[in-house]
């Protein structure tokens, strides 16, 4: 089989010059070293194109994890994706090479980012959503930047309980915007806000994730309460599942409410495509990232819908925009839509019910086993860290063998904190009983 290159030689050598490289090498060579191949793959020449697939196929099946019983979450979750959802989101009215960035010509794909935005307030209990953004470390991002806009403020309290890799990701935007991210501990597993000292700078916004990273509920109307006597906003990063057994953000006091929408209905994709939640009080609008789909009649008096707001046309006060987001993540946000439709309020709530079940269930088998221990004392919804004598990383290997995905070994953002080494344990609705009980049955010979 010969290679299929759809560049010349010629082409090849015009763009390495136009670049002023000497070769491939070169233009490769921002990949570690450890992440490229050497010498190339190893296929015998003149093989036919059904063979070199069927090679690749071989060579593909080493990699592990897909086979895995998975009980590892910390921000990407094993959820079931109901037949439904997939064959409709997978319609060809949907799914197309060109995202609709004409949006006026297409109607169903604005009617359905309309529904998305609509149940997405019903689930934060906010009054304004827009049409989603890139993952909950973009929304994340986008909310610390409308808080600092609107307050004139620039210091922003982080809960430590937020995913370490979105606090990463808003201290990498907060060296363009001036912000200053000031990470507030945890005690216990919740967060341990404090008071604004005397004649110190208040915070534009207080960030707390609930359930956090370790799995537990914070306490937001706390938060609120700091939030009010700071003169701050109070930005949460809510789970959308959660929101089938708990009040909403919102009835809790939220101004901005984002989050990852990965688990309705978006399979595990080996990091992505993710989905970008964002809502917030209708005084906060004209902040709003994104784009905002809208209902309205046409010059006959019938339904349509149009992009309403959108940070492209922030470009009038360009110098005043708190955002250059002017996209959004269609497809994600359709499938959310088809899914959280499917589901109905019925469906969220009992889907909630059994991971949260199902989480109260695996974590008593495991703190039954000698030597481990909570990680924290807070109550969890579907998802939990416990402490073993044996490292976290060594666990999730030996549970490897033995047919589990075991976990994620709590590391970066929680250095020397009572939780690094701890393993975060996830349990949605798809594990079964019979599944944990083997799992902690393993999990008791791993930890000897």
């Amino acid at each position: 089989m010969a290679g299929y290159v759809p560049h010349t030689d010629e082409e090849l050598e015009e763009m390495l010059g136009f670049l002023g490289l000497e070769g491939l090498d070169e233009l490769f060579s921002v990949v570690p070293p450890a992440l490229r191949l050497a010498g190339g793959l190893d296929l015998p020449t003149g093989l036919s194109e059904a063979d070199v697939l069927d090679r690749l196929q071989q060579l593909g099946g080493r990699n592990r994890g897909a086979e895995l019983v998975c009980f590892a979450g910390a921000g990407a979750y094993d959820h079931d994706i109901p037949a439904a959802t997939r064959a409709l989101a997978g319609r060809s009215e949907f799914v197309t090479s060109y995202t609709p960035y004409q949006p006026e010509v297409a109607q169903g794909v604005l009617q359905a980012l309309f529904e998305f935005q609509t149940l997405l307030g019903r689930i934060t209990g906010m009054e304004i959503s827009n049409a989603s953004l890139y993952d909950g470390a973009s929304a994340c991002v986008e909310a610390v930047n409308l808080a600092g806009a609107q307050t004139g403020r620039n210091r922003m309290w982080v809960s430590q309980g937020v995913h370490p890799h979105w606090r990463q990701v808003m201290r990498t935007f907060a060296a363009g915007t001036g912000h200053e991210i000031v990470e507030v501990p945890l005690v216990d597993g919740v967060t341990a806000w404090p008071e604004v000292a005397s004649g110190a700078e208040a915070p534009a916004a207080l960030l707390a994730q609930s359930p956090n990273f370790l799995g537990c509920l914070e306490s937001l109307p706390d938060a609120r309460r700091v939030a009010d006597a700071a003169g701050a906003l109070l930005l949460v990063a809510a789970d959308p599942v959660a929101s089938g057994l708990l009040r909403t953000p919102g009835e809790q006091g939220a101004d901005v409410v984002v989050g990852e929408g990965q688990p309705l209905g978006t399979a595990l994709g080996f990091g992505g495509p993710y989905l970008g939640l964002f809502s917030c009080r209708s005084s906060l609008v004209r902040r709003l990232p994104g784009r905002l789909v809208g209902e309205t009649v046409d010059g006959g008096g019938r339904r349509a819908y149009v992009t309403t707001l959108r940070a492209r046309e922030q470009d009038i006060r360009r110098e005043k925009a708190s955002s250059n987001v002017c996209t959004n993540q269609t497809l994600m946000a359709v499938t959310a839509a088809i899914q959280l439709g499917w589901l109905g309020t019925s469906g969220l709530r009992e889907l909630a019910l059994r991971c949260a079940r199902g989480t109260r269930y695996c974590r008593e088998a495991l703190l039954g086993i000698d030597g481990v221990t909570p990680a924290a004392p807070a109550p969890t919804l579907r998802e939990f860290a416990v402490r073993t004598s044996v490292p976290a990383a060594t666990v999730v290997d030996r549970l490897a063998d033995e047919g589990f995905l075991a976990g994620v070994a709590v590391g970066p953002g929680y250095e020397a904190t009572p939780y690094e080494d701890c393993l975060l344990v996830a349990v949605t609705e798809r594990r079964t009983r019979a599944e944990i009980d083997a799992y902690a049955a393993a999990f008791e010979k791993a930890v000897r």
